[in-house]
């Protein structure tokens, strides 16, 4: 009995329970307090780790300055600048904002869910909610934080946790928001495009396609750079000598930094190329270096002299990457009218460059002060010479795809059925499908045509206009005196009459005289 009313009391206040939802402000508060907290506790779990095994002077004394470096840390994470004696430190890993954007990223989807609107205004109001409090709390530790030497830049820091957690929140809460209306998505890019109008969507399709090939251009070039000189890195890496745990946290520091080299790489693609240091570039019209920084990734390096001619194919990649974006801007809406879709190609080459100076000028940053000021591409190069080269590219390839796609609508041809693959040697033959029962033959009902009445005997009636044949008219005979009767020894004389009939003349005999 006192289960069934347990039972029951639960099935009372499950409904009250989905009814009530907290207000959205309350929820992004608990979100930001749980990024937060859970980003802080890693961050200082790898920093009690480092504290334990460097020496314990890099990373603080005592646990409050292991504190304050975690927190350095943390805002390093969010891109947020640092301030030292010798100057500033504005090259920071992009790979390391991964580890707050993934936990905002699941914040914004666990608001929508919980307290928020289900619409696209809604998705708005779950990054906003998200990042004021979020970006609150990154002044609060920045102020914390900041004691000589090491000063993170409160203004840097508000900035950039705010644009954090607006992006990340606001993917997150696309995401959920189109999950729930159609089901399972695979990623958040996948779901703004779903809530985007069609001219946008198309443009963001383009860009992604063209900076993915970009990317992985870049990616591939310092690929090969390291494979080429892997030697050299394995020498630094001997000379650091940083140990097990040290060698572990340097690899963790490699992947972190993984992100910038493959921006370098793609600058370098782009034409622009990039520096290690004041007066010094590298870049397809030569290298000209001076000391660097040991560091084993920056082995990958080409030697100071003429650019290595390997290098000189990845010119190629902004032409294939415009060429591949145009495609798809036109794939995703095709221009009605043919002189147009070479500006949305266009278009989609500018924005390609104008996001890749946005990552260029991520990518790089000083050093400190003295000669590594300068580190890193420069971002209006970058972004001009890759507007240029893939809006040329993508605009003539949107024009040769809208084409044809134009005269494919207007001479629809039939599409060839593929066939189906051929089974492999030795697997047994699939079982032929049973053979359908043939339809009833369907014989068509013709209508018998009605009969046609029988006419009615018509009662002959004489032809006013028929006329008879005309007896023939004989002339009057003339009267012949009566002759005397011939004896009978006497040959009787003969009797000829003649008859007109016709025209023709008869001569009428008698037959008793024959």
């Amino acid at each position: 009995m006192g289960r069934m009313s347990d039972m029951t009391r639960e099935r009372r206040t499950a409904p009250d329970r989905a009814g009530t939802q907290r207000p959205l402000l309350v929820t992004g508060l608990v979100g930001a307090l749980w990024c937060v907290g859970i980003g802080l506790a890693v961050l200082v779990t790898v920093t009690l780790v480092g504290w334990i095994a460097a020496p314990r002077s890099a990373l603080g004394s005592g646990l409050p300055g292991v504190f304050r470096t975690a927190v350095t840390f943390w805002l390093v994470s969010h891109h947020a600048g640092l301030s030292l004696p010798d100057g500033r430190v504005g090259l920071l890993p992009l790979g390391i904002v991964a580890l707050p954007g993934a936990l905002l990223y699941r914040c914004g989807g666990w608001m929508l869910r919980t307290g928020a609107r289900r619409t696209r205004r809604g998705v708005m109001d779950v990054a906003v909610a998200l990042a004021v409090p979020y970006t609150l709390l990154a002044g609060l530790l920045a102020l914390a934080a900041t004691k000589p030497p090491v000063r993170p830049s409160p203004w840097q820091a508000l900035l950039c946790c705010f644009t954090v957690a607006l992006v990340a929140g606001g993917f997150g809460a696309a995401r959920a928001l189109v999950a729930l209306r159609r089901g399972r998505v695979r990623s958040g890019l996948g779901a703004l495009l779903r809530l985007l109008p069609e001219r946008p969507r198309s443009l963001v399709i383009g860009v992604s396609g063209a900076l993915a090939v970009l990317l992985a251009a870049g990616a591939l070039l310092v690929g090969c750079a390291l494979a080429f000189h892997l030697p050299e890195a394995n020498r630094l890496y001997g000379e650091l000598a940083p140990g097990v745990v040290g060698g572990v946290l340097l690899l963790v520091v490699e992947l972190a930094f993984l992100p910038n080299a493959i921006i370098w790489g793609t600058s370098y693609a782009v034409g622009a190329g990039f520096a290690v240091g004041t007066g010094t570039s590298v870049s397809v019209t030569g290298v000209f270096l001076d000391t660097i920084p040991a560091f084993p990734p920056l082995a990958a390096l080409p030697g100071p002299g003429p650019a290595p001619a390997l290098s000189l194919l990845a010119l190629a990649a902004p032409f294939a990457a415009g060429a591949v974006g145009g495609v798809l801007t036109v794939r995703a809406l095709p221009s009605p009218a043919a002189e147009t879709a070479p500006l949305w190609g266009f278009t989609t080459g500018a924005l390609t460059g104008l996001v890749l100076a946005v990552l260029a000028a991520l990518s790089g940053g000083p050093m400190g002060g003295g000669r590594l000021r300068t580190v890193g591409p420069s971002p209006w190069q970058v972004g001009l010479l890759a507007a240029l080269e893939v809006g040329v590219a993508a605009a003539l390839a949107a024009w040769f795809a809208n084409g044809r796609a134009l005269r494919r609508t207007d001479d629809p041809k039939p599409r060839r059925r593929r066939r189906p693959p051929k089974p492999p040697r030795g697997a047994a033959p699939e079982p032929l499908p049973e053979p359908e029962p043939l339809p009833a033959p369907v014989v068509p009902v013709v209508p018998l045509p009605a009969p046609e009445p029988t006419p009615r005997p018509v009662p002959a009636v004489p032809d006013p206009l028929e006329f008879e044949d005309a007896e023939p008219v004989l002339p009057a005979r003339r009267t012949r005196p009566a002759e005397p009767e011939p004896e009978p020894d006497e040959p009787r004389p003969r009797d000829d009459r003649t008859e007109n009939r016709g025209g023709a003349i008869f001569v009428l005999r008698d037959e008793a005289d024959d």
